[in-house]
């Protein structure tokens, strides 16, 4: 994190931090004094707008969704120019994320690697996506202005709308709205395209409601 410009480091309910630790830390020893620990993954994503999973596991094919990843690459691209408070989150060495810290994760994050040993260790999957972040961190003038959290939230109540007005099967909800935020967290529209996105659903609810037969 040092390396990195990073400093903000936020543990949920972690080891014990010894003198090792710190020994390890070296000139970085502040980051680890100032970390904020918490007992869960709620109360340490408040404040954040995108939130980001790292996972060494990939599921293949198109509907497998909760699992289709960006690249560190690929993902500091998309997002040099945010201005959002963005939590990058690590599992343990031993578990990695969970399926349920997955779910909540706006964009998932893999390192290509060897098929016969895919799972890197933690400091080295941190390392490089610090790395990636670093890389394209200026900031480039005059570019698309990005979108903030409250537009993001606005945009998935008008999806929500847009299921309830075409009857989507409740058994399919969540997962379809779990698909839809991660498509928008990979793709990272700008401020203009998600606005037309609202325009569009929101447009479309209002037909298709406009349309449904009156009930006595």
């Amino acid at each position: 994190m040092g390396n990195f410009g990073f400093k903000e480091l936020r543990l949920v309910s972690p080891c014990q931090l010894t003198e090792e630790a710190y020994k390890r830390a070296k000139h970085a020893g502040e980051i680890l004094r100032q970390a904020v620990t918490f007992e869960s993954l709620d109360r340490a994503l408040d404040g954040t707008d995108l939130v980001v999973g790292t996972s060494g596991i990939v599921t293949s094919g198109e509907k497998h969704y909760v699992r289709i990843p960006l690249t560190p690459k690929e993902f500091a691209e998309r997002v040099k120019d945010s201005e959002d408070v963005i939590a990058i989150l690590f599992g343990p060495e031993d578990t990695g994320l969970l399926q349920e810290d997955l779910m909540r994760c706006d964009i998932l994050v893999n390192i290509p690697s060897s098929e016969d040993y895919p799972v890197l260790n933690l400091s080295h999957a941190a390392i490089i996506v610090m790395y990636e972040l670093f890389q394209v961190k200026a900031k480039r003038p005059g570019g698309p202005r990005p979108t903030n959290e409250q537009e993001r939230e606005k945009l998935f109540l008008f999806f929500d709308d847009l299921l309830d007005a075409v009857d989507y099967p409740a058994f399919r909800r969540e997962r379809t709205k779990v698909m839809f935020r991660r498509l928008m967290g990979r793709a990272v529209p700008t401020k203009w395209e998600f606005h037309t996105i609202m325009g569009v659903l929101g447009d479309a609810a209002k037909r298709i409601k406009r349309l449904e037969p009156k009930k006595d």
